[in-house]
């Protein structure tokens, strides 16, 4: 912060033009204070993310490894190959005679033991593909959609439909004839899958809608135990495809997003649809003349809209912007290798599958408490490298510990728990610090590529997972290696914390170099007393 004594450096002999009202002043101005109805719909907004969230963690439980034992019944060899002796020698049951072993519970319960993927030759490959295809989706759709939210559709229309999307996929997943047709579904599935983005309030009631969202998957599988996993994407999808419907109707698209793209009237209609809700008295569209003196220039600010693409010119045009979209995306796979790889390992610990991952949901809540927290009061970069050293120490001691050892299992997954959590504050922050990192005019592009960089390292997480159950160093320890080392690079980026948000590329130019000048200034000032620079 500039003091008395730098300031006159930054200030001239000749009289400078008053800069213009910015968009975030004028919206402020006609909505006033947030008030208890313009919360609800935040908090409906931020709902969506609780329907993802089922969708990502899903495979836990519908693709999971069943459990199997013996029947007692000998083979007609000379001896028993599934004696105890045998049996615990292999850890797949492909290998013994069949009519000497079945799984605990109904074959329809896992797509693993319905469509015997494990005994089919495919392998972990196999085993892993429908997991692997649903990030393979997410990674595509979001390069798509989130640019066109930017572009041509806006923020309400392109979550309202990658919601539909997302659900009748999932209604259509719970129909498949086979593993080729189920993966083909989840890719569908995971094109479609969005959340709602927004500032960094709705950021943090996302996040814990998504933890809310988790948590919901081990109660509802456990009721469904004995029941087939095709259930358990109906009674997921079909009541998101009905809040899908729900908010076509009740949410109006962001005035920010329709000022930027020089749509000032349907603008001015959603500012008093806003306003409405905060118990503002209704405003003449004249009193709106206000928004007339925002620094605004539309046509550098989307690129004119001639392309769905447009948005990620303009990072790629300027060298800072396509740095710090490098630097965060890096992170981000780190991060997410250990996000979306430990939940779906949780399978090979020894505790009960619904209580480790419900252990596993429940982290996530606390977790989104930490960011906020961490958010407002310590700097972005300092908190991201803190927790991601911290996910990977916990990682990698999870291939230290010896979990076979009498005593060690409480803290293998003690480990495994905290390297989840720390991944999960970690995640909501670098979400937030990108959110302020970049320009209104490639905001949801650019957070978009962020999330996509995360999802990448989920096409790759559940292969590791089932490589990860014969040695664990292929999960856990690749897992503390990614996150510990990638998360290095966000010290590359600027802070955020305290700066207003820019709408424009250029108008972020101005501000990067009015905080370089204030630097400057600082270090000489520091020179002339002769203090330590």
């Amino acid at each position: 912060m500039a003091d008395a004594a730098t300031t006159p450096l930054l200030t001239s002999h000749e009289a400078k033009p008053a800069k213009a009202l910015s968009i975030d002043d004028a919206i402020e101005t006609y909505i006033g204070a947030t008030g208890a109805r313009q919360l609800l719909t935040a908090m409906l907004l931020a709902f969506a993310w609780a329907f993802e969230a089922q969708q990502v963690f899903m495979p836990v439980f519908t693709d999971a490894e069943p459990t199997w034992h013996c029947t007692g019944v000998a083979a007609a060899v000379g001896s028993d190959p599934c004696s105890p002796a045998a049996a615990s020698a292999s850890a797949s049951p492909c290998a013994l005679p069949p009519g000497t072993w079945e799984w605990d519970r109904p074959a329809e319960t896992s797509v693993v033991s319905e469509w015997a993927l494990k005994c089919g030759g495919g392998g972990p490959a196999l085993v892993s593909l429908p997991a692997s295809s649903f990030f393979a989706g997410n990674l595509a759709g979001g390069f798509l959609l989130t640019t066109l939210a930017d572009t041509h559709l806006g923020c309400r229309k392109m979550l309202v439909l990658s919601l539909a999307t997302m659900s009748v996929a999932g209604v259509l997943t719970a129909f498949s004839p086979n593993v080729w047709v189920y993966a083909a579904l989840r890719f569908v599935c995971g094109f479609g899958s969005s959340s709602g983005s927004g500032g960094a309030t709705q950021s943090v009631a996302g996040f814990v809608f998504f933890s809310v969202g988790f948590m919901s998957l081990p109660a509802l599988a456990y009721t469904l135990r004995e029941a087939s996993w095709r259930i358990m994407y109906l009674w997921t999808s079909l009541p998101s495809l009905c809040y899908a419907v729900l908010l076509y109707f009740l949410v109006q698209e962001s005035p920010r997003w329709l000022l930027v793209r020089g749509r000032k009237q349907e603008a001015i209609e959603a500012l008093r649809q806003i306003a409405s809700l905060n118990g503002g008295e209704g405003a003449t569209t004249s009193s709106f003349s206000m928004l007339d003196a925002c620094a605004l220039e539309v046509g550098d600010g989307v690129a004119g809209g001639d392309g769905m693409f447009a948005s990620l010119r303009l990072i790629w045009e300027r060298r800072w912007a396509f740095q710090r979209l490098a630097a965060m995306m890096t992170a981000s796979f780190g991060v997410g290798v250990v996000y979306y790889g430990l939940p779906l390992s949780v399978g090979s610990l020894s505790s009960d599958l619904y209580l480790s991952v419900a252990y596993n949901a429940a982290a996530e809540l606390p977790s989104s408490v930490l960011s906020w927290l961490l958010m407002g009061r310590f700097n972005r970069r300092s908190s991201v490298v803190a927790l991601t050293t911290a996910s990977g120490l916990c990682s990698l001691a999870c291939v230290v510990i010896p979990d076979e050892e009498a005593g060690t299992g409480g803290l293998h997954l003690a480990a495994e728990l905290s390297s989840f959590f720390a991944s999960c504050a970690a995640y909501d922050v670098m979400l937030m610090y990108s959110i302020e990192l970049f320009p209104t005019s490639v905001r949801n592009s650019a957070v978009g590529l962020v999330r996509k960089a995360a999802v990448l390292s989920g096409v790759v997480a559940p292969m590791l997972v089932a490589l990860g159950r014969e040695r664990s160093y292929w999960s856990f320890g690749v897992f503390g290696l990614a996150v510990g080392c990638l998360g290095l690079f966000v010290t590359c980026l600027p802070e955020t914390k305290r700066r207003r948000l820019s709408d424009t590329m250029e108008e972020e130019e101005e501000a990067a170099a009015a905080a370089a000048i204030l630097s400057c200034a600082g270090s000489s000032d520091m020179n002339n007393n002769g203090e330590l620079v």
